[in-house]
């Protein structure tokens, strides 16, 4: 099993991607999945629209896309994320420091069987993502 992270139209960005994957396998483990096949896929806002537009039929931009591929407690699936979404969601929410980890582990949280379709969801949602966050640093050495 493991955690891949490629990039398409985009220069990938300048991340620990083997501390990053720890906190990915450990959040999955808290939630009581196991760790599959998860392939991140780092692209621009038009690269993300096209897959919007034609898996989803969505014609808007957005930071992230996952698609769940899971299996019983297994965690597997592709995990599109637009760099230049994330960018300029970073600057409008003051999260420049943490908004990439956080969409990074959003498509983590789908995997592990939560949505964020209502504002309970939502509300839920970030939560976790904020726990998961806090333990990012134990990973990092920050």
């Amino acid at each position: 099993m493991a955690i891949i992270f490629y990039s398409e139209d985009v220069k990938k960005p300048r991340l620990k991607f083997t501390q990053i994957k720890e906190w990915i396998r450990n959040t999955i483990k808290l939630y009581g999945k196991k760790e599959g096949n998860i392939n991140y896929i780092f692209c621009s806002d038009e690269y993300i629209i096209d897959i919007n537009k034609k898996y989803l039929e969505h014609d808007y931009f957005t930071d992230i896309i996952t698609f769940d591929y899971c299996e019983n407690d297994t965690t597997n699936g592709d995990i599109y994320i637009s760099l230049e979404r994330v960018e300029e969601n970073a600057i409008m929410y003051g999260t420049q420091d943490d908004e990439i980890y956080r969409v990074i582990i959003h498509g983590i949280l789908h995997l592990c069987g939560f949505e964020d379709n209502t504002p309970e969801e939502i509300e839920e949602m970030r939560r976790m993502e904020d726990e998961a966050l806090k333990q990012l640093n134990n990973y990092l050495g920050n």
